[in-house]
C-alpha cells in the first residue's frame, strides 16, 4: 500500500487504482495522462513485461471510456536494452492505442536518447496519422531545430522545460535562459506547428503567456501538469474552460519518484514534513 504521505503524487500501485484517480478526475474536469512507473531496463524481459501491462492499459481505457490516455517512457520499454527493443515495444503499444482510439504520449529523457526517440515518434505518427504525442524540452539548444522538423508531423507535441541535469555543452542551464527558450518555442509552436499544443508547465508565467498566444492566434491548447502539483489551478484551470490535463504515474515503483517530487519543489517538501509531523 502506498502511504498517504505519497499517494499526493502516485495514482496506486495498480491499473485499477490509477483508472479510478482518472475517474475522480473527469468528475472535476480534469483528463488524465496515466504512466506506469518504471526506466533503465537493461534487460529485454521486463521491457517487454511493460509494453504488456501499457496494451492492458490500453484496453483498460477504451473498454471504460474513462477520459484518459497513456505516455511511455523510450528506456522503461527497451531503449536500454537495444533500439530495436525499443522501437519493436513502441509500435506494438502504438498499434493497441491506434486500434482503440486511445492517445499515445511519449516521453523525452536525456539528451542522448533525443534522436532514436524523435525517429521514432516520427515514423509511428505519420504511419497512424495523429493519435500520438511527443515531449520536447526547453533546456535543450537543439529543441528549435527537431520543432522545425516535426512542424507537419501529424499528432501533438508537449512542451516542458526539462528536468533532466544536461551539461551546458547541449542546454541552457540557467533558469532565466530556460525561461526565455520555452517562451520563444511555445511562440514557434502556436505560429508554426500543424498539430495540437499541450503546455507542460505549472509555471503561472507560461500558462499566461499560452492563454495569450492561444487568443492571438486562434488556436487552441491543453495545460498539462504533474499529479500532486498545483492542483487546485488545475480544477480553476479546468472550470475556467481551458482543457486540462493531469500527468498521473502509477505502478510498485513509486517510492524513487516519490522522493523525486519532494526533493525539487519546496512546496512539496513542506507538504511531506506536515504529513509526517500531523500538521
Amino acid at each position: 500500500m502506498i502511504p498517504p504521505i505519497a499517494s499526493r503524487f502516485v495514482a496506486g500501485e495498480s491499473a485499477a487504482r490509477a483508472l479510478d484517480h482518472a475517474r475522480r478526475m473527469n468528475d472535476d474536469g480534469v483528463a488524465v495522462i496515466l504512466n506506469l512507473l518504471g526506466e533503465h531496463y537493461a534487460e529485454r524481459a521486463p521491457a517487454d513485461e511493460d509494453a504488456a501491462a501499457y496494451v492492458r492499459l490500453v484496453e483498460d481505457i477504451a473498454s471504460t471510456g474513462i477520459d484518459a490516455c497513456v505516455s511511455v517512457k523510450p528506456s522503461q520499454i527497451g531503449l536500454d536494452a537495444g533500439d530495436h527493443v525499443f522501437e519493436e515495444n513502441y509500435r506494438r503499444i502504438a498499434e493497441a492505442a491506434d486500434e482503440r482510439g486511445v492517445f499515445l504520449w511519449c516521453d523525452m529523457e536525456d539528451h542522448e536518447t533525443t534522436d532514436v526517440t524523435l525517429d521514432a515518434f516520427e515514423e509511428l505518427a505519420r504511419e497512424f496519422d495523429g493519435g500520438m504525442g511527443l515531449c520536447v524540452q526547453a533546456n535543450l539548444k537543439r529543441t528549435p531545430d527537431d520543432l522545425e522538423r516535426l512542424a507537419d508531423v501529424p499528432g501533438k507535441l508537449r512542451l516542458v522545460k526539462g528536468a533532466y541535469d544536461e551539461p551546458a555543452a547541449v542546454a541552457h542551464t540557467q533558469k532565466s535562459a530556460v525561461n526565455e527558450a520555452y517562451k520563444e518555442l511555445l511562440a514557434y509552436l502556436f505560429r508554426e506547428y500543424d498539430g495540437g499544443i499541450a503546455v507542460g508547465s505549472h509555471d503561472p508565467e507560461m500558462i499566461a503567456y499560452a492563454r495569450d498566444l492561444g487568443a492571438e492566434y486562434d488556436r487552441d491548447y491543453e495545460v498539462q501538469m504533474l499529479m500532486g502539483v498545483r492542483e487546485d489551478a488545475q480544477r480553476d484551470l479546468a472550470a475556467d474552460g481551458v482543457e486540462v490535463w493531469q500527468y498521473a504515474p502509477y505502478g510498485d515503483n513509486w517510492v524513487s519518484y516519490f522522493y523525486r517530487r519532494v526533493r525539487e519543489r519546496k512546496e512539496n517538501a513542506l507538504f511531506a514534513l506536515r504529513a509526517v509531523v500531523g500538521v
